[in-house]
């Protein structure tokens, strides 16, 4: 297994350099997008209480489009962290209950993570990863030949919380015998937490924790929620 990070997702696939022997089709390729606060922490939540579906959708107003043009679909998503006027369910694990979304199909746009999802259209898999269910991702992977993880960031610019958490599955993954490639992926890894303390640690510190903390109490619980490592064993595929 090769495994290559990046910090934030480029504008397209094409514009990235891989190291020498990547092969040109992306179909090859196994793609692992991090948003850890909050898109794949809260899609983790949703498809493991029975959504049927993500589309991932750069613009608020897609959604709302698609939700007209496709019985049984939810306008999901957030700017500048809170839901959108006139979404159904906005970017907080707590509100994806199996009640909610079950059987419904999740038209997603939010400001970092749609952007990461997006960037790896192409790929033959793309898995949503988080702190929520790291280790069980990077079980999934265990066959995987070219895994390409992308780390959302926030607004175009690094995010500590989403390199650390490539961090944690690049070291589980060179457990299982993978090669990383590239100055980013042995970057991730300095970063990685030592344990589910500090986990919590770095996402309470962390410049979007602490902006989410401002936002109120709600948006606080998410980022305790977001910190739970390895709560979940479940792994979803976009």
């Amino acid at each position: 297994m090769r495994v290559h990070v990046e910090w934030f997702p480029p504008a397209a696939s094409a514009s990235v350099r891989f190291p020498r022997g990547w092969p040109a089709d992306p179909s090859r390729w196994t793609g692992v997008a991090i948003d850890v606060l909050r898109a794949t922490s809260t899609l983790t939540v949703a498809l493991g209480n029975g959504a049927a579906r993500v589309v991932p959708l750069a613009e608020p107003q897609a959604a709302l489009e698609m939700r007209e043009r496709v019985p049984g679909t939810l306008a999901c998503g957030e700017r500048d962290g809170r839901k959108v006027p006139g979404f159904d369910l906005g970017n907080s694990p707590s509100e994806y209950t199996a009640e909610r979304v079950a059987g419904r199909t999740l038209a997603f746009a939010s400001t970092n993570g749609s952007r990461a999802f997006q960037s790896l259209a192409g790929c033959g898999r793309v898995v949503l990863a988080s702190f929520l269910n790291v280790s069980a991702v990077a079980l999934s992977l265990e066959q995987a030949e070219f895994v390409r993880i992308v780390c959302a960031g926030q607004l175009g610019a690094f995010a500590i919380e989403d390199a650390a958490c490539a961090g944690w599955l690049c070291t589980a993954l060179r457990r299982l015998g993978a090669r990383l490639e590239g100055a980013a992926s042995y970057a991730a890894v300095s970063l990685a937490p030592r344990d589910a303390a500090a986990v919590s640690a770095l996402l309470q510190g962390a410049a979007h924790g602490r902006a989410l903390r401002r936002l109120g109490s709600v948006f606080a619980a998410d980022v305790d929620e977001c910190a739970r490592l390895d709560s979940r064993s479940d792994v979803h595929t976009l």
